[in-house]
């Protein structure tokens, strides 16, 4: 099955909740980056958080998201669009440790350090960036704390990644749940039940529940309007032209040398792990000169 985004709003506004089931995205990216069972968790989380955190944005804006931890996975880069086009990956894909009882040590593997969030639109003069404390490691926990901290927006956050016997991945969601300050108590109280009666949300998803029905159990009791749908998936938008412009970084001597030598030169996107082979012919023509 396609992955999913629902979002909805109550009929006053006042509680957003988004559920996504993001299976096959992070599939996607677990298989190009060829990561570790841990870090297929930490990366898939990230992903995720990111379509969760940029679907509230305007058509044309993107998140991104930087884990700067000091655990042995290093630096998490994750970008996503309004529309859920996501693509990221970590410094050391293969990086793991052992896990924590019957938990994927996540919070191992990251790290303590710094969350970035960058926030930006073509028709911005400049992004917005927010930074705070990366505590937990546990990445949901992280962003939680970034939405309140630099957004005001309190915020109940979950993601999860179910890995079959030889870590593959199996099932894959969240859900982001946001109130404003002039949230009726009942309500909030009603929400933050819901939220707490959640348990294991990756086992759900493995058993088959799906956005929908999670969506329906957050705002249970709740008048709400019409679910909005959308599609998200692993997407980048590297290809062989960007590749080449990106080539006029090395100089204009070092790719007549290239050139001359008949060698290959061969570029590896680090957001999908694309291999780009760019021969001498097609250098030569794109740099006339070299």
């Amino acid at each position: 099955m396609r992955d999913e985004l629902v979002r909805a709003l109550s009929a006053d506004e006042s509680v957003s909740v988004r559920v996504l089931v993001g299976t096959e995205l992070v599939r996607e990216a677990v298989r190009r980056h060829q990561t570790s069972p841990t870090a297929s968790v930490a990366l898939g989380r990230a992903l995720m958080g990111a379509v969760l955190l940029a679907s509230e944005g305007q058509d044309g804006e993107w998140v991104q998201i930087q884990l700067r931890g000091d655990g042995p996975l290093g630096t998490v880069t994750v970008s996503s669009n309004s529309e859920g086009r996501v693509r990221g990956f970590a410094a050391h894909p293969q990086a793991d440790l052992p896990p924590r009882g019957d938990r994927f040590d996540v919070a191992g593997l990251v790290g303590l350090g710094a969350l970035h969030v960058d926030r930006n639109h073509v028709s911005w003069k400049q992004p917005y960036s927010g930074i705070v404390p990366l505590t937990s490691g546990e990445i949901a926990q992280d962003l939680a704390l970034y939405l309140l901290e630099s957004e005001q927006k309190p915020s109940a956050v979950a993601l999860g990644v179910f890995l079959g016997p030889g870590g593959e991945v199996e099932a894959a969601g969240g859900y982001l749940v946001q109130s404003l300050p002039e949230t009726p108590p009942e309500a909030l109280a009603r929400v933050e039940a819901h939220v707490a009666s959640l348990l294991d949300l990756s086992a759900r998803l493995h058993e088959g529940v799906t956005a929908q029905q999670i969506l329906d159990e957050l705002l249970e009791g709740i008048r709400h309007g019409e679910p909005i749908r959308t599609h998200p998936r692993f997407a980048c938008p590297c290809n062989r032209s960007r590749v080449l412009r990106a080539a006029t970084l090395l100089g204009r001597e070092e790719v007549r040398d290239i050139v001359e030598r008949g060698e290959v030169l061969e570029v590896r996107c680090e957001f999908c792990a694309e291999l780009y082979q760019l021969h001498p012919d097609a250098l030569g023509s794109y740099f006339p000169n070299a």
